[in-house]
C-alpha cells in the first residue's frame, strides 16, 4: 500500500482520474493525462486490481491506486449480491485514499466503467469537484450514476446531451489523440509496404484488439477477390492469428494486434472495415475517413450502431448490421464507401475539458 504520509504531500497541482473495464474508457483519459502532465500536473488514477486500465496507465500516471469493484447490472443475477459487497469495500478504499490525497487534489475526472462509481461517491462526500466524460452516443450506467454527483458532464456526441441535466451537461466532443489531428503520416512503411505508394490501394480491416470472428470469416471467404484489387492489412486478434498467418501473401498481411501503427494505417488506407466503438469512430471522423462499419450487436443499448450512424451523418460512412453482413456482397458494399470527406474539427475537445479541469 502506498504511504500517504503528510511528508509526501507537495504543493503541486494534482488531479484524480478514474475509469476502466475497457480501453474505450481509458484511451481518452490518457489523451487528457498527457496534456496535464505537460503542464506539470500530478496524476493519480483509481482503477481496479486486474482491469485493462492497470496495464494501459502503466508508466503514464504518477500513482495507480487499485480498489475493489463489482459490475453494475441492469438485470437480476446472483452475482449482484457479491458485487454489492465489492462495491462497498471499494467505496471504503476510495474514501481512505481520496481523504489522504485531498490536501493536493480537488478534482476527480470520471471516464466511466464500474470502478468510477465508488470513486465519484467518495469524492463527492469529501468535497471534490466531479467532472464526467461520456464517450459513447448512449450513456453507460456508471456515468449515469456519476452524473448525479457531477459539477460538469461532457459528451462526445451532441445527441447525448439529452441524457443529462441541462445545467451540468456540455458538448465537448471526443478527445482524440494528437496523431488524429493531422493527416500526415509518422512512418511511411508497414511490414515493408509503402503506405502512400503501395502496389494496389490499401484496404484495412480491424475487429478491435480481440478480433472479430464475423469480420474474419467474411474476409477469408472473399480473400481471393480482395487481394486482386487491394493490399489487405487485417487485424485478426491474437486468438485467430495462427489460422490466418497461413494465408499471408504479398497482398495479405494478417496481424494479431496493432498499437502505435494504427493511426498511420487508418490515414493511409483507401478503404476501412471496422467495428464502431466510440474511439474508433471519433478518430476516423477526425481525419475525415469514410468507412464501412459493422456495429457490435451485443454492445450496451446498441451504442455501436448509434456511433456508426454519427459517422454516416457526417461523412457518409456505410453501416451494415451483423445480420446483414454475413450475406452481403462485400465488394459491392465497399464500392458504396465515399472516396473523400472533409476532416471534422476535433482540435478543441481536449482543450474544452482541460480548461474545466484546470479551473478547479
Amino acid at each position: 500500500m502506498y504511504n500517504f504520509s503528510m511528508r509526501n504531500i507537495k504543493k503541486e497541482k494534482a488531479v484524480v482520474f478514474t475509469g476502466g473495464g475497457s480501453g474505450g474508457h481509458v484511451v481518452p483519459a490518457l489523451t487528457l493525462i498527457e496534456k496535464l502532465k505537460e503542464k506539470g500536473v500530478r496524476i493519480y488514477y483509481i482503477g481496479s486490481y486486474t482491469g485493462i486500465e492497470s496495464k494501459l496507465t502503466e508508466g503514464k500516471v504518477n500513482r495507480y491506486i487499485a480498489v475493489s469493484t463489482g459490475k453494475l447490472r441492469r438485470y437480476l443475477d446472483w452475482q449482484n449480491v457479491t458485487d454489492v459487497f465489492r462495491l462497498v469495500i471499494g467505496l471504503i478504499q476510495c474514501f481512505y485514499y481520496l481523504a489522504h490525497i485531498r490536501m493536493r487534489a480537488n478534482t476527480i475526472v470520471s471516464m466511466g466503467g464500474f470502478v468510477s462509481v465508488p470513486t465519484v461517491i467518495a469524492g463527492k462526500l469529501l468535497g471534490y469537484k466531479i467532472i464526467v466524460h461520456e464517450q459513447t452516443s448512449r450513456v453507460g450506467l456508471a456515468n449515469k450514476i456519476a452524473s448525479l454527483f457531477a459539477h460538469r458532464v461532457f459528451v462526445s456526441f451532441r445527441d447525448s446531451l439529452k441524457y443529462f441535466p441541462e445545467k451540468v451537461v456540455r458538448y465537448s466532443g471526443y478527445p482524440v489523440r494528437d496523431e488524429f489531428k493531422t493527416t500526415q503520416l509518422k512512418t511511411r512503411t508497414f511490414k515493408g509496404i509503402e503506405l502512400k505508394d503501395s502496389e494496389a490501394p490499401l484496404f484495412f480491416v480491424t475487429g478491435g484488439g480481440n478480433g472479430s470472428k464475423l469480420l474474419n470469416d467474411k474476409i477469408k471467404a472473399n480473400l481471393d477477390s480482395l487481394t486482386k484489387q487491394f493490399v489487405v492489412i487485417h487485424q485478426v486478434g491474437s486468438q485467430y492469428i495462427d489460422e490466418y498467418k497461413t494465408l499471408e501473401s504479398s497482398r495479405y498481411y494478417p496481424v494479431a494486434f496493432l498499437g502505435d501503427e494504427m493511426p498511420d494505417l487508418m490515414k493511409a488506407a483507401k478503404y476501412i472495415i471496422s467495428r464502431s466503438g466510440a474511439g474508433t469512430v471519433a478518430e476516423l471522423i477526425a481525419i475525415g475517413k469514410p468507412s464501412l462499419y459493422i456495429p457490435l450487436k451485443i454492445a450496451q443499448k446498441n451504442e455501436q450502431y448509434h456511433n456508426a450512424m454519427e459517422a454516416n451523418r457526417l461523412l457518409g460512412s456505410v453501416v451494415i448490421t451483423e445480420d446483414e453482413f454475413g450475406s452481403c456482397d462485400l465488394l459491392q458494399e465497399i464500392k458504396k464507401i465515399p472516396s473523400h470527406a472533409t476532416p471534422q474539427d476535433r482540435e478543441h475537445a481536449s482543450e474544452i475539458i482541460l480548461k474545466e479541469i484546470l479551473q478547479s
